[in-house]
């Protein structure tokens, strides 16, 4: 069982990852809010990563349609110029979307947990999605993120548990620097 804490927590943290792999400077905005209809989500694709221990498998779906808005914004993300933007290069641009993103909601959560580990990014069509609750999941939910106002796309939270958690973020943890991922 995943207890109201734990879901708030696992909540708060995916939102405040998906905002620091969005804001790359001052001028940037990030708005997320709660997504109820899923009928909303109109994106053929998903990135999915996994982030797992021994106590749940985590789950972030990015949904997205590889057009030219996303070409757009998920180069210009990666440094990139539109123009110099292939198939392959766009969705290497989107999985590294994920990576950072999940990576910070990686380390973040390894305050409390130990051994937890990540997945690399795997694109696959939107349709796949409906099989969600046959994982067994203790914990779903949407979000529609709306970047600079002008690139909106929904993300999934899918939290299955193999044990009971239970662990409570405090907002005063918010305000940790998220900076950059550390290699070994």
């Amino acid at each position: 069982m995943i207890s109201k804490n734990a879901q708030d927590g696992f909540d708060h943290l995916l939102k405040q990852s998906l905002k620091a792999g969005l804001l790359k400077s001052a001028e940037d905005s990030c708005d997320i809010s709660a997504l109820d209809d899923l009928s909303k989500i109109k994106e053929s694709k998903i990135v999915v990563l996994t982030i797992s221990s021994y106590l749940f498998r985590l789950m972030v779906l990015i949904y997205f349609t590889p057009d030219d808005a996303a070409r757009q914004h998920f180069a210009g993300l990666n440094g990139m110029q539109t123009q110099d933007v292939d198939e392959q290069s766009f969705y290497d641009a989107v999985g590294e979307f994920g990576n950072i993103c999940c990576g910070i909601l990686n380390r973040d959560l390894g305050q409390f947990f130990p051994h937890i580990g990540m997945s690399t990014p795997n694109i696959i069509d939107k349709n796949c999605s409906s099989y969600l609750s046959a994982l067994g999941c203790g914990h779903i939910r949407h979000f529609m993120v709306d970047a600079n106002h002008r690139y909106s796309f929904p993300v999934s939270l899918c939290v299955c548990d193999h044990a009971d958690l239970d662990f409570t973020v405090k907002v005063a943890e918010e305000a940790a620097a998220t900076g950059e991922l550390e290699l070994f």
